[in-house]
């Protein structure tokens, strides 16, 4: 059995806002903003984490676990500080996707489903980001997504983003 872990109080208050969305009965609707609310906190969809929002919502770990593992949005394994999704998807690729792909892995010396060595980036491939007219889109930490990714706006957001890890 898996140990659970204490997670924070706004955590945990996040996480009731969203199960009193739903009717008592059905408070395992919440399990995607559960899983969300503790990625945040934890950096990643640790078996702690998912033991943890098992027992906040009462349902069985192997429930959790199916959804943590079906979306991408979840992190099942530990990753940098910043998450960087790039859309492989035909219209992105037909738009300069794979330019911009290709400099992200040279300029990060990584390639898809790696990690930094400092820890600062990892780099995985998306699906289809709905932002077809603004192609290459790139996502950020799953919340910041940025679109017309030339090699020049890349190398910008690369060095603020570095700048704000060092500031943080």
């Amino acid at each position: 059995m898996t140990t659970t872990l204490q997670l924070s109080d706004n955590t945990l208050a996040d996480i009731a806002r969203n199960v009193a969305k739903y009717p008592p009965e059905q408070k395992q609707s919440a399990v995607m903003a559960a899983l969300i609310a503790a990625q945040t906190e934890v950096g990643w969809v640790s078996p702690e984490v998912i033991a943890t929002v098992a027992q906040i919502l009462e349902m069985p770990t192997i429930a959790v676990d199916e959804v943590a593992t079906f979306y991408n949005m979840y992190d099942t394994k530990p990753i940098g500080k910043y998450k960087l999704v790039i859309c492989t998807n035909l219209p992105c690729q037909l738009n300069h996707g794979e330019t911009a792909a290709s400099h992200l892995k040279a300029t990060l010396g990584i390639g898809y489903n790696e990690t930094t060595p400092c820890g600062t980036f990892t780099l995985k491939e998306g699906e289809c980001m709905g932002a077809c007219g603004d192609s290459p889109v790139l996502l950020v930490n799953n919340k910041r997504m940025c679109s017309f990714m030339s090699n020049e706006k890349i190398d910008a957001l690369l060095n603020e983003l570095r700048a704000e890890g060092k500031a943080a």
